[in-house]
């Protein structure tokens, strides 16, 4: 089985998700914060914004609400999420940290207007000890 999970703050994430979970016929799963982001939060020119700040902290983990899906049902996990600074948001580390994902393949995807993926897996990869993940790709 699929699953198709992804946290999007404009809609522009949630859309790609909807549209990849339709065509591979996979449940669907939004990554949702336990308190949600505000437009200064998201502000990405103001250094003491809240992204930033999770942003320039490698150990920051935003905590999620809702309950996480099973993920013993999957054989791949979509992970979708937008580009910040080049890094997927740190709320996707602690989903990746909330289940085991050993043996599951992960194929990471990433919304962003100019941003390229680059090395933007680089961060998720440890905190999902034993996954198999693929080569992330970045959708305008």
């Amino acid at each position: 089985m699929k699953l198709v999970a992804y946290f999007s703050t404009s809609g522009n994430t949630a859309q790609k998700a909807r549209e990849l979970a339709k065509e591979l016929d996979a449940d669907f799963y939004e990554i949702t914060p336990l308190v949600p982001y505000t437009a200064d939060d998201l502000d990405w020119q103001d250094r003491g914004s809240r992204s930033n700040a999770e942003m320039e902290d490698n150990k920051t983990r935003p905590s999620m609400a809702g309950t996480m899906p099973d993920i013993s049902k999957y054989d791949e996990i979509y992970l979708g999420f937008p580009l910040w600074w080049g890094k997927a948001p740190r709320i996707i580390n602690t989903f990746l940290e909330g289940a085991d994902f050993t043996g599951k393949k992960i194929i990471p995807f990433a919304t962003s207007g100019g941003s390229e993926y680059g090395k933007a897996s680089d961060d998720l990869i440890p905190s999902a000890p034993g996954a198999i993940f693929e080569e992330g790709k970045r959708i305008k």
